[in-house]
This record gives C-alpha cells, sequence and structure tokens, in this order.
C-alpha cells in the first residue's frame, strides 16, 4: 500500500481533479483549503441550476450532510444521478446520521436515490444507516470501533455494494470481503472542525485518480491523512497551530515522511 498512496498522491498532485463538493456551510472554507493542500481543485456548488452541468467537468462528488435542509437533499440526488450517468464516484459523508429523524431519512433518500460509491464517516454516524437504535451526539462518534462494528460496516458494504469507511482509533475501510485497518491519525483532528469532512474530499480526490481501486484509494487517502497529522503533532499540540501545521504537510508531505510512517494493515 506503500507505493499505491505515492502513486495515488502524485496522480493528484500532477492532475489536479475537479472535485464537486455539496457540502455543509461550517466547512466550505477548510475543505477547499484541505483539497488545494493536496493538490486537488475544489468547487462548492449546490444550485440545482448548475451542479448536473458542474458533474460534467468534475472527477468525483462529495455529498455531505452537515448543514442539511431538504432542497439540499433533492440536489444532492440530482448531482449523485448525474454522477452515476458520467461513472464519477460519489462520497457521501452522513454528518450527524442517528441524531434526528430528519439527517436519517435524507441519508436513506441519497442512498435511494443515487448510486454511493463511498460511505465515510464516524461509527454511529455510518451505522446509522442501518440501524434504526443509533444515535449521535451532535457530530461525534457516541460508538467505540470494535470488531462487531467491523463486522457491520462488512455487512453494509456488501448489502449496499459500496466502500464502508469508519474512522476511529484505527479507521476501518472495507468492501465487505477485504478490510484495511489504518492507525494513523491524532486524537487533536477531533478538536478541528472541518478536518473529518476534509476526510471524505481528499478520499474523493483519491478515488478520482483510481477509478478502477476504490478500496485501495479511499485506504491511502485515510493513511496520508493520518501521517500528515502525525507530523504535524511534531510542530503543535494546539488546534489552531496544529491545523496549519496539519495543512502544510498535506501541501509538503513526500516520499520518506510518508513510507516511514504509515500504519496499515489488512484483515480477512
Amino acid at each position: 500500500m506503500d507505493t499505491f498512496t505515492l502513486d495515488a498522491l502524485e496522480r493528484v498532485r500532477t492532475s489536479a481533479p475537479l472535485i464537486h463538493n455539496i457540502t455543509n456551510l461550517v466547512v466550505m472554507n477548510s475543505t477547499a483549503n484541505i483539497l488545494l493542500a493536496v493538490g486537488a481543485s475544489p468547487v462548492m456548488a449546490h444550485s440545482r441550476a448548475e451542479v448536473e452541468e458542474m458533474i460534467a467537468m468534475a472527477g468525483a462528488l462529495v455529498l455531505n450532510i452537515g448543514t442539511l435542509q431538504q432542497d439540499w437533499v433533492d440536489t444532492m440526488i440530482l448531482a449523485g444521478r448525474a454522477a452515476n450517468a458520467r461513472g464519477i464516484p460519489v462520497i457521501l459523508d452522513p454528518v450527524g446520521a442517528g441524531a434526528t429523524r430528519f439527517r436519517t431519512r435524507a441519508v436513506h433518500a441519497i442512498m435511494a436515490g443515487c448510486a454511493i460509491s463511498v460511505l465515510r464517516g464516524n461509527a454511529s454516524e455510518v451505522l446509522a444507516v442501518g440501524a434504526a437504535d443509533i444515535r449521535t451526539k451532535g457530530v461525534d462518534s457516541s460508538l467505540a470501533l470494535s470488531e462487531e462494528i467491523v463486522a457491520a460496516a462488512k455487512d453494509m458494504a456488501l448489502s449496499r455494494n459500496c466502500i464502508v469507511a469508519v474512522s476511529g482509533e484505527r479507521d476501518c475501510i472495507t468492501d465487505g470481503k477485504r478490510v484495511f485497518r489504518v492507525g494513523n491519525g491524532q486524537p487533536l483532528m477531533t478538536r478541528v472542525t472541518g478536518i473529518g469532512c476534509g476526510l471524505s474530499a481528499v478520499a474523493a480526490a483519491f478515488c478520482a485518480v483510481a477509478p478502477d481501486a476504490f478500496l485501495e484509494a479511499v485506504t491511502a487517502a485515510f493513511a496520508f491523512y493520518g501521517r500528515c497529522a502525525d507530523l504535524a503533532i511534531g510542530v503543535s499540540d494546539r488546534p489552531g497551530s496544529f491545523y496549519i501545521a496539519f495543512l502544510d504537510w498535506l501541501y509538503s508531505a513526500g516520499k520518506n515522511e510518508i513510507t516511514q510512517g504509515l500504519k496499515i494493515s489488512m484483515e480477512g
């Protein structure tokens, strides 16, 4: 996976894929900056009047329900169908799913209305998609990433025919048959708004340049992203300056920094 990660990152940096984000109002700026630092080209377009036209230029689509309105759900489905028609990956970040009936129903409507390539969130968000008794506290995970949850993620990946990527102390990325675990990352990442949403966007960028290997692409994105956080913590252990250092490492991390510290294992 080290070679795959480096190759995918190089393709992102050289081809600058356009990543179309229909994302939440809180993280638009940080998501754009994260994508730019990695080498991708971000666009934030959520008007029904232009999403289909924008998709025609994009390499991947990110749907993020963080600040949700019903008309945005309709637009997300429209954009998702346009992405499906063009064969580009659709990454869904179900922010806060399980916290309210509206959010949970919205995720179900999006997944029923278009084909999702990657479902990326924390444990309670992801499992809320398929389990009515899961409750989410805000947008933070209320569940540890146990082996039972990994097994549930595998089942969901098979039943939904998509990659399921669950963030945690050791991230889980699965297609239902194979499971990659990633140990890179820092607890301080949870103290900066938008870093999780940024991961969904970076996963989209990696998928855009690896259209036949979404499982490996998402795993590589998680590992690279977490590795940059590991490097940033060496610069600062305070949220504001940590975030700046994190952006800098997303921009500048090269072969030596990446391969010396990736923590990827495969199960199953």
